[in-house]
């Protein structure tokens, strides 16, 4: 199949998959993901390697478009509004999670607490790309804004991701044989990770103030989405280099942006809802084809999860409902709000998809078992986590 074929069958395909989806009532990205899990089944053969190659930095610089878009439209008076809760989001209900699932995998499945961890940790991490740009839809509905629901979840989901990467490979670490006596330095990670993430982006966002104030005019705002997107690529190489959370320094690029610049924040917020058309359709197909369902099923000799699979990871989600449910206390959300923000907290599908194969890689016991839990978490809980937030925001929320 040549390059061109997959190419148009991934983009035509991808959008009419979602523009019919959407005339029936469900997510139009719910339409594109299966359309890639439909593609999974295409044999590697008849893949272009060089599609292949490209899918990782597409799916990234598709989540740059996106966090950028969340940046845009998150200002200092909201983030301190919601500040304290979405610190409680971004741990609480992945450590309920997580815990859980340890004691399900040694119980039912013969994993040892260090194993299960690894894997707990894994399968916690809540998906960006599905849960921030079905927020981005509510804000821009103005559903959920008396209260700034929405952004309560972006900012805490985004931090959620960092706290279960890294303690994910901290305890892979250990089932590996390295490293067993460092948990103090791997708990150390987190902050810095954090820091180290987000100060480049105040660095660059602030460049980019002075630079786009100066040159305002003289800067079309297409080239400006340019210069913007390419720092975001950049930092998230760096990242990469340095082992941060540099997806958190380009969602506050764009806060910095919109806090000392806002006329220049509110084109770019334009062009990248134009850029998110082409981007959405490349991230929820690459998503789809990144699933395989024979993997996760355990057919065609394959070692799979199965029915005690879901029964582990359905332990885990309901685990992860009460540490929503906990984390909420105190909010000032009523309890129709703190149901939302535990089914917006349900789909998983960027971390599993990016991490499932890296306890295989490392030689962690089990490791083709995690990989193929993880396939399965991606199966099951992106599609709901999509039906029940786009179904019930607009119920839940003022």
């Amino acid at each position: 199949m040549s390059l061109q074929l997959m190419i148009f069958i991934i983009l035509v395909g991808g959008w009419l998959a979602g523009r019919l989806f959407t005339r029936v009532g469900l997510p139009g990205v719910l339409g594109m993901t299966l359309l890639g899990i439909a593609l999974s089944f295409v044999p590697d053969a008849l893949v272009p390697p060089v599609l292949t190659g490209m899918s990782p930095f597409l799916k990234s610089l598709a989540l740059i478009i996106i966090l950028l878009r969340a940046g845009l439209g998150i200002n200092r008076k909201t983030l301190a509004k919601v500040g304290k809760t979405s610190l409680f989001m971004s741990f609480v209900p992945c450590l309920f999670e997580a815990g859980a699932l340890t004691l399900l995998l040694h119980f039912f499945v013969g994993f040892s607490y260090v194993q299960g961890a690894v894997l707990g940790f894994l399968l916690a991490a809540v998906s960006p790309a599905v849960v921030v740009p079905s927020m981005l839809v509510l804000k821009d509905r103005g559903i959920g804004q008396e209260k700034d629901v929405p952004t309560l979840i972006l900012a805490g989901a985004s931090l959620d991701d960092v706290f279960a990467i890294t303690l994910m490979m901290l305890f892979a670490d250990m089932a590996a044989g390295h490293g067993a006596g460092s948990v103090g330095m791997s708990l150390l990670k987190i902050p810095y990770s954090l820091l180290l993430g987000i100060l480049p982006g105040i660095i660059v966002g602030t460049v980019f103030v002075v630079l786009f104030r100066r040159f305002h005019t003289r800067i079309r705002a297409t080239e400006k989405a340019l210069l913007i997107l390419g720092s975001g690529v950049m930092l998230v190489q760096v990242g990469d280099w340095i082992h941060t959370a540099t997806l958190l320094g380009v969602m506050t690029m764009g806060f910095i942006l919109l806090e000392w610049a806002e006329p220049v924040a509110h084109e770019l917020a334009s062009k990248m809802s134009k850029a998110w058309v082409f981007a959405e359709i490349v991230l929820f197909v690459f998503i789809g084809m990144s699933v395989d369902v024979h993997l996760a099923l355990g057919l065609g000799g394959h070692t799979g999860a199965g029915w005690v699979g879901l029964l582990v990871i359905s332990g885990g989600l309901a685990a992860r409902s009460l540490g929503v449910l906990s984390a909420t206390i105190g909010s000032g959300l009523n309890m129709k709000e703190r149901l939302f923000c535990v089914f917006s907290y349900l789909p998983k599908a960027t971390v599993q998809a990016a991490m499932g194969s890296v306890p295989l890689a490392m030689g962690i016991p089990g490791g083709d078992l995690m990989l193929a839990y993880a396939v399965l978490s991606i199966v099951v809980t992106a599609p709901l986590g999509l039906v029940l937030i786009r179904a019930f925001g607009p119920r839940l929320l003022s």
